[in-house]
């Protein structure tokens, strides 16, 4: 794996979301990226420069934090560092099967896609999960009622719609850890 490509991905996400602070922030990117290596390494015949790239870019142009098309910031990076198009089509490809609003439902039909939105997927649930959640919904002034419903429209889904047995064992405890969570809140609120 090509490791100034990563480096540079690495530098280029710290720009991009240097005064983000809602969950999706680099921290957040860089987990996705722990994660999905940690579950490449299941899979030796995964192409693991195309899971690394994704899983570093998979929010470079996400509609809730930049006015983009067509992937225009991963493209634009992915070019500068001579990135063959059909390489590039395969990373966005990958990229845009991550949203869950946009996949709801769906797997997607590469192994690295599969692997990347398990990677995204793991940090939106357990402790994590929670935190960002929180604080997601304090930068878009949601009641913390508000952010307890997305919980049951989202968080608490996704641990069945986990596409790797990796991210499955790793979904199901951390599933475990938002269910005595929200046992523990809503006896304090209610």
């Amino acid at each position: 794996m090509d490791e100034v490509i990563i480096t540079d991905a690495i530098e280029y996400i710290n720009s991009l979301f240097k005064d983000n602070a809602d969950g999706h922030d680099v921290n957040h990117t860089l987990r996705v990226y722990k994660n999905a290596m940690k579950i490449a390494e299941s899979y030796p015949d995964s192409n693991k420069m195309i899971i690394a790239l994704a899983s570093l870019l998979h929010d470079a142009d996400d509609y809730k934090l930049f006015d983009t098309t067509d992937n225009m910031n991963a493209r634009s990076f992915l070019t500068k560092h001579n990135v063959s198009n059909e390489i590039i089509d395969e990373i966005c490809e990958v990229i845009n099967s991550v949203s869950f609003s946009k996949n709801r439902g769906k797997s997607p039909i590469t192994l690295e896609g599969q692997i990347v939105q398990d990677a995204d997927r793991l940090d939106a649930i357990g402790a994590i999960g929670i935190a960002r959640t929180f604080a997601y919904g304090g930068k878009n002034k949601r009641s913390l009622e508000s952010s307890l419903q997305h919980f049951d429209e989202k968080l608490l889904l996704l641990k069945d719609e986990m596409n790797t047995k990796e991210a499955r064992v790793i979904a199901e405890e951390r599933h475990e850890y938002m269910i005595s969570f929200l046992e523990r809140i809503k006896e304090e609120m209610y």
